[in-house]
C-alpha cells in the first residue's frame, strides 16, 4: 500500500515506514504531522485517485530531524567584462518517517 502526497509544492510517493526529506516544516522534532493533501492511494482493491485530493485520506508522519542539504554553488560571470559573482546555497529540509496511511 502506498500513497502520493503533496507538500511544499512537490509530490512524494510514500509507504508506511519510509523516511523522506521534504521542504522545511515548522514542527519540533518528535512531533506528529498529518498530511491531508493526498492525491492517490493504492490499496488491495486498486488505485483511488482524487479530484484533486482523495476525500477522508490522511498520512501521519513523525518529524525525525531538521537540517540543511548539500551546498550548491551559483556562479555568474560575463566574459571580457571582469564581472564575477559567487554565491552558495544550502536548502533547509525536514526528515520525516511515515507512520500510517489512513483511508
Amino acid at each position: 500500500m502506498y500513497a502520493i502526497l503533496e507538500t511544499g509544492g512537490k509530490q512524494y510517493k510514500v509507504s508506511e515506514g519510509d523516511v523522506i526529506r521534504i521542504e522545511k516544516l515548522s514542527f519540533a522534532e518528535g512531533e506528529t504531522v498529518e498530511f491531508d493533501k493526498v492525491l492517490a492511494i493504492s490499496k488491495e482493491e486498486g488505485l483511488v485517485v482524487g479530484r484533486p485530493f482523495v476525500e477522508n485520506a490522511k498520512v501521519k508522519a513523525t518529524v525525525l530531524k531538521h537540517g540543511k542539504g548539500e551546498k550548491i554553488i551559483v556562479f555568474k560571470y560575463k566574459p571580457k567584462k571582469n564581472y564575477r559573482k559567487k554565491k552558495g546555497h544550502r536548502q533547509p529540509f525536514t526528515e520525516v518517517k511515515i507512520e500510517k496511511i489512513e483511508f
